[in-house]
């Protein structure tokens, strides 16, 4: 399974940016996602969760600015980022966790994508 994130760039503090995360594979069922941020010097820090019936958490930081959501169909998750603060820069990953079948047989998956630069100007 594979996690292809998009969508980060430079915006100006106050201005909208939408990532985007798909998994491809051998996948079977995937049930959490969600999106972490990173600053060098720090931990990764969860941004924003939603299960596979559409439950969602969101960091403090982020309520009412940020939405998370999925296409279940296309094992695709997204985070709609609004109102952006210069303390939102950072990188931002993808994750998901699941069950992937291989050779009839199932296996669980906890993984990351590649993490996308999101940057806010002041």
């Amino acid at each position: 399974v594979q996690l292809q994130a998009s969508g980060g760039g430079l915006v100006q503090a106050g201005g909208s940016l939408r990532l985007s995360c798909a998994a491809s594979g051998n996948i079977f069922s995937i049930n959490d996602m969600g999106w972490y941020r990173q600053v060098p010097g720090k931990e990764r820090e969860l941004v924003a969760a939603i299960t596979s019936v559409g439950m969602t958490n969101y960091a403090d930081s982020v309520k009412g600015r940020f939405t998370i959501s999925r296409d279940n169909a296309k094992n695709t998750v997204f985070l709609q980022m609004n109102s952006l603060k210069p303390e939102d820069t950072a990188v931002y990953y993808c994750h998901a966790v699941g069950l992937y079948q291989r050779a009839s047989q199932y296996y669980n998956y906890d993984g990351w994508g590649q993490g996308t630069q999101v940057t806010v100007s002041s």
